[in-house]
């Protein structure tokens, strides 16, 4: 079972192996001097799956077995010798045009492909072959559009017109024109020969009347360079006469400029001494005058420290004293609007201590009247009435009258006299309980209307007695827990 089990394993390792060398040798690596051309499915989707190769130039690919193979373009260049002859030109003149092409596959992008599309797996002698079958026709075609004398003089343009033609159609074979070179052009008139012979006599006449005029302006040259020479030597001689002249003037010239420089030299020397002189005085007197100036500043810094710094000092002094009173003050001000602040916002929360108390006391006066508004305006008018009715008899309590004088003949209806009817007007002068509650707003209940204290006291009683029935009676509340709630 070992063995078995090794064998198998070095089969698996041995396949892998030769799978690895395999996949290894597929791995294509391209020369610089040749195109590798990948054909088979090269496509990656899209735009490239009508693709029929793929070209390489420099670089390296994979090359998947049995959908992909593989083959290299020879990038070596190839020379070709086109000998056209009898080609007819602009003018009808036939001409020979023997040149040579140097050509080779190109390597531009695109190019490329139309090389691997219409060269691949040609030899080199049929790419040779194909090449000069196009170079002769083009040539052919340039030929017939220009002159003889166009093709025989402007060369340049003869050649870039055949390189242009020439180059655009061997690149739709995948071809590369590299260089032309036309040897020489004959044609079978001899017009081209003749025109050379022209070309030449005329530079012979040229040469020769070139020269002739050489010989002349020697001749000319050679009277004019005597004639210069006799003219020079006269001038010198006047030129040297001139000059010893000149030569005694610079002298006594230069002694008349000695003399004045000797007197401006003095001169200027007097002067200097004097100015010198006054420059000494003046530096004197500047001297003192800083002396002094020294002196009075001096003087007026000791006068500014015995009395304008102590002044400076005491000025410092009230105004430190003044900021520190009017701080003082502000800060006085402060704690009072501070204590005022407090004590409204005491008075604030007391007020609305008291006015919380009040409200939960009339909630609680609601509840208590089995929230009957009217039952329990009843319960406070009951509360109330033995005051109200005291306010109502004191109104005329302290109303001091010295003197009464009545006047009556006697009983008037119902038994009662004047006295009498005096007495009860001024009691009903007092506001009735109805009326006070229409000057508050309010309106008296129907029940209390026209009742007496009395019968408002007993129905007060029975609402109280009814409400206290409907209570249930609470359990008292353990002296623990209620301290716990409190």
């Amino acid at each position: 079972m070992g063995e078995s089990f090794i064998i198998i394993v070095a089969a698996v390792a041995v396949f892998i192996f030769v799978l690895l060398i395999g996949l290894f040798k597929r791995y294509k690596r391209c020369p610089s001097d040749r195109i590798l051309v990948v054909y088979g499915k090269v496509g990656k989707g899209g735009d490239d799956l009508g693709r029929s190769a793929k070209c390489i130039h420099g670089g390296a690919a994979f090359i998947w077995p049995i959908i992909q193979d593989y083959e290299f373009l020879d990038l070596t260049p190839s020379s070709i010798e086109v000998n056209l002859t009898n080609a007819l030109s602009r003018q009808n003149i036939r001409v020979d045009v023997p040149s040579r092409f140097t050509v080779g596959i190109s390597t531009e992008e695109g190019v490329m492909n139309n090389a691997a599309e219409r060269l691949l797996g040609l030899t080199q002698q049929n790419i040779h072959d194909l090449a000069k079958d196009i170079i002769f026709g083009q040539l052919r075609l340039v030929v017939a559009t220009m002159d003889i004398e166009e093709i025989n003089s402007n060369r340049d343009k003869f050649l870039a017109n055949v390189a242009s033609n020439v180059e655009a159609e061997l690149k739709k074979i995948g071809l590369k024109l590299i260089n032309v070179n036309v040897t020489d052009i004959k044609d079978e008139s001899g017009y081209i020969e003749a025109l050379g012979k022209e070309a030449a006599a005329k530079a012979i006449n040229d040469a020769r009347k070139s020269v002739a005029e050489k010989t002349r302006d020697g001749m000319i040259g050679e009277a004019n360079a005597v004639q210069e020479q006799r003219v020079k030597v006269a001038d010198a001689d006047a030129g040297a006469v001139e000059g010893e002249n000149l030569a005694k003037i610079k002298v006594a010239q230069s002694d008349a400029s000695r003399r004045e420089k000797e007197a401006e030299a003095q001169k200027i020397a007097i002067a200097a001494e004097k100015v010198q002189a006054a420059k000494a005085l003046e530096e004197a007197y500047a001297a003192e005058q800083e002396a002094e100036n020294a002196r009075a500043t001096r003087d007026k810094a000791s006068q500014t420290a015995d009395i304008v710094v102590p002044a400076e000092i005491d000025k410092q002094k009230v105004e430190i004293a003044a900021e520190a009173e009017a701080e003082m003050i502000r800060r006085k001000a402060k704690g009072e609007a501070d204590a005022i602040l407090f004590k409204k916002q005491a008075e604030a929360q007391g007020l609305y201590e008291v006015l919380t108390k009040q409200a939960q006391g009339l909630e609680q006066i609601v509840k208590a009247a089995g929230d009957n508004s009217k039952d329990a305006v009843l319960l406070l008018v009951a509360d109330k009435l033995p005051e109200l009715v005291r306010m109502q008899t004191e109104a005329i309590k302290n109303i001091k009258i010295d003197k009464i004088t009545v006047w009556e003949n006697g009983s008037e209806k119902d038994g009662k006299t004047s006295t009498a009817n005096f007495i009860s007007g001024m009691y009903k002068s007092v506001p009735p309980l109805q009326e006070m509650f229409n000057m508050a707003g309010m309106e008296l209940p129907e029940y209390l209307k026209g009742k007496s204290s009395g019968e408002i006291q007993q129905m007060a009683e029975e609402v109280k007695g009814k409400q206290v029935a409907k209570t249930p009676d609470k359990p008292k509340t353990p002296p623990e827990e209620k301290g716990k709630k409190e």
